[in-house]
């Protein structure tokens, strides 16, 4: 078990610094890797024990969580393949299939990110910067649809605020970079009072966004933030980061927004990913053929 696991190790220092993929795929492929390395006793998969691995993993896990782990495995012996470690790859001679079920993005009612906004800020007073940061992180989340690794990323070279607008340059997945330019009004004066309020820690640290100790913020952190003023409202359940992307998307869809520029926003590399918020609109396109369609404004009778 020793060779593959400092196999492995190698493969994900290459994954980390020479490919520069980010921490979160690391970690995930660090943790699959390591579980596959487990199954086999560090031995080199054939054939018959990929398929054996395969049923393993679909009576333990979801077949979205299936489908993520192969592709670790996957990319794993395809990167042994091309540097020759590997002469054959096992891989090439199975041919694996996983209908998962098609999950549609969870989203926050209007009202409940208005409650949950409406808790933050009447929470603030002057001099309360911690709840000052809360307040600008559930802002962008919602308003600009990022990421929560790319929020607690932005640094003082990718972050930019003035009286003409507040600009980020995200660097997203495959270290593909794009540009979110808000202009709201009220969300450009929050941009300078919080960064006027945080200056030495900007300064200091080259980072935006911080915890209480005046570390970078992490996306735990994020988390936390979104529990804490969650329990003040009466929601019930649970809301993720990922939500308010989610919800920043449909609502954009919904209002007419053409979703090649929202693809853009979102940072998907396909169209084929954003066309997944067409199905949630579905509702809302029902209710405007019932409201718009010149039908719904004849009457007769018999």
């Amino acid at each position: 078990m020793e060779q593959i696991n400092k196999i492995i190790k190698t493969y994900l220092e290459n994954c980390e610094y020479e490919k520069e993929l980010s921490p979160h795929t690391v970690k995930a492929y660090r943790i699959d890797l390591e579980q596959f390395s487990r199954f086999t006793n560090g031995s080199w998969a054939d054939k018959d024990t990929l398929s054996e691995y395969i049923k393993y993993l679909n009576a333990s896990f979801s077949p979205r969580s299936v489908k993520r782990k192969l592709a670790s495995v996957r990319a794993f012996y395809h990167d042994l393949e091309l540097n020759g470690v590997l002469e054959n790859n096992p891989f090439d001679k199975l041919r694996v299939k996983i209908h998962a079920p098609q999950q549609l993005p969870r989203t926050i009612p209007e009202q409940v990110i208005r409650e949950l906004l409406r808790c933050a800020y009447d929470s603030y007073a002057p001099g309360r910067r911690k709840v000052l940061r809360d307040i600008f992180v559930l802002e962008l989340l919602f308003g600009s649809g990022v990421r929560v690794s790319e929020l607690c990323a932005l640094s003082v070279d990718t972050f930019f605020v003035d009286e003409s607008g507040m600009r980020m340059l995200i660097k997203g997945k495959g270290r593909k970079e794009r540009i979110i330019q808000l202009t709201t009004p009220e969300l450009i004066h929050l941009g300078q009072r919080y960064c006027a309020e945080y200056a030495e820690d900007i300064q200091r640290t080259g980072m935006i966004l911080f915890n209480d100790r005046g570390l970078p913020l992490s996306t735990q952190s994020v988390r936390r933030i979104i529990r804490k003023y969650l329990s003040r409202t009466d929601s019930q359940g649970d809301i993720t980061p990922h939500m308010f992307r989610h919800t920043f998307a449909t609502s954009l869809l919904e209002a007419g927004m053409d979703i090649r520029y929202i693809q853009s926003l979102l940072g998907h590399s396909s169209i084929s990913t954003t066309q997944i918020y067409t199905h949630v609109t579905s509702h809302q396109q029902t209710l405007l053929l019932a409201e718009k369609h010149p039908r719904g404004k004849m009457s007769f009778s018999l």
